[in-house]
């Protein structure tokens, strides 16, 4: 019996200008992932954590010269019990569609999650508050999926953008979150008025993260629910988003370094919210 990963001979897509190669190809770029309204992932581990999450990708391709490990043989079993079956491609075609010196043989395409922060459940009256997180404006996709990746640790409830910012689903985002992009929403916020209405109306307390302002170590404002609000690489909090913060807190500067990474900084303020918060 042929096996999943054993194609029959002359099956397996072998042109990269195939109609499908070709438009996953262009999900490498925002524009066409924002037009096509999904996302390419590759990656063995973040593939298994996609599906332990309940994702259901669209598509996918499997390269059989490359895959080398168990672990990708039973991913690939695993896509074929998902809604559409993978397609077998030669080496040079999954080289085209990998953006990785040295591709593992898997690429799947799932659709984009960024649902309205409207649906995203938060703000309960249990005595552990929830967590929010808002990042406004950031540009690195590094520190978006590192912030990503944390406040899945802590268990937030959802990490929310502030537009203009780097695309949650830009490849360097998705490897950055290590799996936790699947884990908890991605919320996109274009309107600073409505989503702080919104958060406060659920009973949010905006505490905004700043270098010289507030509560050391954010002492006195974790209890309850929190969004905590993490501003740009450069330019810090914007004045639309400054106005709307209620409480800010601050970490000690010792050395002369002028400021903390973000990504690192907002990491140590999440972890100060869930010490008060176990």
């Amino acid at each position: 019996m042929m096996t999943p990963t054993s194609p029959s001979p002359g099956s397996a897509i072998s042109s990269t200008r195939n109609r499908r190669v070709v438009e996953t190809r262009k999900l490498a770029q925002r524009k066409h992932r924002q037009r096509q309204g999904r996302f390419a992932v590759e990656g063995l581990q973040l593939l298994h954590m996609a599906l332990d999450a309940g994702c259901k990708a669209q598509e996918s391709f499997y390269c059989p010269e490359m895959l080398t490990s168990p672990t990708a043989h039973a991913l690939v079993e695993r896509l074929h019990e998902g809604l559409a079956a993978p397609t077998p491609v030669s080496p040079n075609v999954m080289r085209a569609l990998s953006d990785r010196d040295a591709p593992q043989g898997i690429v799947a395409v799932f659709p984009v999650m960024t649902p309205p922060l409207v649906e995203v459940a938060f703000g309960g009256a249990e005595e552990k508050g929830d967590l929010v997180v808002v990042v406004d404006r950031l540009q690195d996709p590094g520190n978006l999926g590192t912030i990503i990746r944390t406040a899945d640790a802590v268990g937030a409830r959802a990490v929310v953008c502030v537009e203009p910012c780097v695309d949650p689903h830009d490849p360097k985002t998705v490897r950055s979150t290590m799996g936790s992009i699947f884990n908890l929403p991605i919320v996109r916020a274009p309107d600073v008025e409505a989503l702080f209405a919104l958060l406060h109306a659920r009973g949010m307390r905006s505490v905004g993260a700043d270098v010289y302002s507030g509560h050391l170590w954010g002492e006195g404002v974790w209890g309850g629910n929190v969004a905590l609000v993490l501003g740009n690489e450069a330019r810090g909090l914007s004045d639309d988003v400054r106005e709307r913060i209620q409480a800010w807190c601050r970490l000690p500067m010792q050395g002369k370094a002028e400021s903390l990474n973000v990504a690192i900084a907002g990491g140590i303020l999440m972890y100060a919210w869930l010490r008060e918060n176990l």
